[in-house]
Order: structure tokens, then sequence, then C-alpha cells
């Protein structure tokens, strides 16, 4: 059963992948763009990031929903 997606911030979504290795590359108006290796995506600072949106970082963080919870 796959684990349960947290409700987050777009501050809070780039704190935990900061924490997982990514860096900030830069942030334009209401986005930050992160960077590990050759993986590049913006996440949106939104007061609550959007299930699929949220899905969507984490695939392309190439990570797990428990990874990501854990460094929440």
């Amino acid at each position: 059963m796959p684990k349960k997606l947290p409700v987050a911030s777009g501050e809070e979504t780039v704190k935990a992948l900061v924490r997982l290795g990514f860096a900030v590359r830069f942030g334009k108006g209401d986005h930050v763009v992160l960077q590990k290796g050759q993986v590049v995506f913006s996440v949106p600072l939104h007061k609550t990031v959007k299930k699929g949106t949220l899905r969507k970082i984490i695939r392309q963080a190439e990570i797990s929903v428990e990874e990501f919870n854990e460094a929440l």
C-alpha cells in the first residue's frame, strides 16, 4: 500500500528536499528551482501544494513518498 502524501506548504517542501540533498538554484516569483545532479524541477511556494503537484515533484525528484515524509 502506498504511503499517504502529507499536506505541505511550498516552503516545507523545499526544506525537505534540501535535507535530501537538493540545492536551491534560484527563485523566480512564487516558484523555486531545485537541482541535484541532472535532476532539475521547480516547486511552487503556495500555502498548500496540491496533492497531484506534490506527487509530481516527488516523482521528478526520484525519491519515494516515505523518503519525503521522513525529511519533512
